[in-house]
């Protein structure tokens, strides 16, 4: 297998294809990070994971967090020795060299993205409408759905420096929220009214065991947690990745994984497990009950418009950089590569990323009743760990390609225990997931074979 080499920079020569602009630092890649992985997930799923495991409802986020500690370094290795955009799709390629695999990888992390990004703008118009007070029906809170998708579209065609940057604001604010119930929790305790015993106590539904009950509530809890692996398809709008990424990468994990086991054990300390589970909004309740004069009811949804808001921008920007790799790799239609001569954006694929997510974000407001948040949630988190399990065990194929590229190493033990954990989390029988996500998924996948059919009868045609 041939050697790579860092790309070079551009070269300011009309007969190129303009390159993509680093404008990413250490302090724009953390906030990227952070704001990545905190949002929807910690908002919206406390409740769900301590109404598997009971009190200990910190347990599966700190489980979560392991796991992806430990996928997060076969992610370092090689963004660092393979610093281009496109990520897991293109160190699958590089490992197995399958194209069919290839485009599923691809196809799967696209659809995590998009599926979560679309998730979060029906939740961003469902929060405008209450927060507002507004009495509208479903097709109102489409349309506004689909209106906010139109702006992620505008902010992503204007430039990643300031997607990134609108990033930073919406990252404070979803973060000053968490730790608006941290703060709020902590005097609560202080004052004795917290109840420590149920932080320790199991609470598992009757047709599962403890085991199986924290197995599932991790492979919920692991979609709180995903996100890190969107930062490596900006590898080319980062600058020396080799030396920001695992400092930045590391300190994101660090400090979200923190905040996680906080909220949880703060939730139910002052909480009973049974209401915060019953609860579509179980921060609002845990500070409702820590403060109950506290206006946390008219600011919350607020809050978590930011917060949703972040999520969808970032994983519109990773499902577009991904198509863009993968069509620069040739692995997908080459327009898909295209970059905008001025603004230096990958056009063709934003566009093509949001007439998706509108599709999606349509089919899915059909059914206002469905339990979006965990079934999509659940979802996304089981395509993305299917997908760390190849990542994984590419690791350890590359290692034969000796590159002489200086990047980071996550040694011998750490890959083959992030394929174990990953694909534990993945079986059915194993991770206690519901079948409605092995279905969204299966139908996912099928739409992908068809498609990756499609692009390889193209190019059959092409060379005859």
């Amino acid at each position: 297998m041939a050697q790579t080499s860092p790309p070079s920079p551009p070269v300011a020569d009309g007969n190129d294809p303009p390159a993509l602009k680093q404008v990413m630092g250490p302090g724009l890649l953390l906030l990227f990070i952070i704001g990545d992985i905190l949002g929807t997930g910690i908002y919206a799923l406390t409740g769900q994971v301590a109404g598997e495991v009971g009190g200990a409802a910190w347990l599966p986020f700190a489980v979560a967090f392991i796991v992806a500690l430990i996928t997060a370094c076969s992610y370092l290795e090689l963004v660092t020795k393979y610093p281009q955009a496109a990520g897991a799709a293109l160190y699958v390629h590089k490992a197995f060299g399958k194209h069919i695999l290839t485009f599923l990888v691809c196809f799967a992390v696209m659809c995590s993205g998009i599926t979560s990004a679309s998730a979060a703008s029906r939740a961003f118009a469902a929060n405008l409408a209450t927060g507002f007070g507004l009495d509208v029906g479903n097709g109102v809170i489409l349309m506004i759905a689909l209106g906010f998708m139109l702006l992620v579209l505008a902010v992503n065609l204007r430039g990643v420096g300031e997607s990134v940057k609108i990033n930073v604001v919406l990252t404070a604010v979803e973060l000053s929220g968490l730790l608006l119930v941290i703060v709020i929790s902590a005097y609560f305790i202080a004052g004795g009214n917290a109840d420590f015993s149920r932080v320790v106590a199991f609470e598992t539904p009757s047709d599962k065991s403890v085991f199986l009950a924290v197995s599932a509530a991790t492979s919920l809890a692991f979609f709180a947690m995903v996100g890190f692996e969107d930062s490596v398809n900006m590898a080319e709008e980062t600058k020396d990745p080799a030396r920001i990424f695992p400092r930045m990468m590391f300190t994101g994990l660090g400090i979200t994984g923190v905040i996680y086991v906080l909220v949880s054990i703060c939730a139910v300390a002052v909480v009973p497990v049974g209401v915060l589970a019953a609860s579509e909004t179980p921060l609002s309740t845990v500070v409702q009950t820590a403060a109950p004069g506290f206006p946390i009811a008219d600011l919350l949804p607020f809050i978590s418009m930011f917060a949703v808001a972040n999520s969808a921008l970032i994983n519109m920007l990773m499902a577009s950089r991904l198509l863009y790799g993968m069509g620069k790799q040739g692995v997908l239609p080459p327009f898909l590569s295209r970059v905008h001569a001025t603004r230096r954006t990958p056009h063709a694929a934003i566009v093509f990323t949001t007439l998706l997510a509108g599709c999606l974000i349509t089919y899915v407001s059909l059914d206002p009743e469905s339990p979006v948040v965990s079934l999509l949630g659940g979802t996304t988190s089981l395509l993305l760990l299917a997908v760390f399990a190849l990542v994984n065990l590419s690791v350890l194929v590359l290692r034969k390609d000796k590159t002489v590229v200086r990047h980071f190493h996550a040694g011998r033990v750490l890959p083959v225990l992030g394929t174990i954990t990953c694909l534990y989390l993945v079986l059915p029988w194993s991770s206690g997931r519901p079948a409605g996500q092995y279905e969204i998924a299966g139908v996912l996948l099928a739409i992908g074979l068809v498609l990756w059919g499609v692009t390889w009868f193209t190019h059959q045609r092409g060379r005859s």
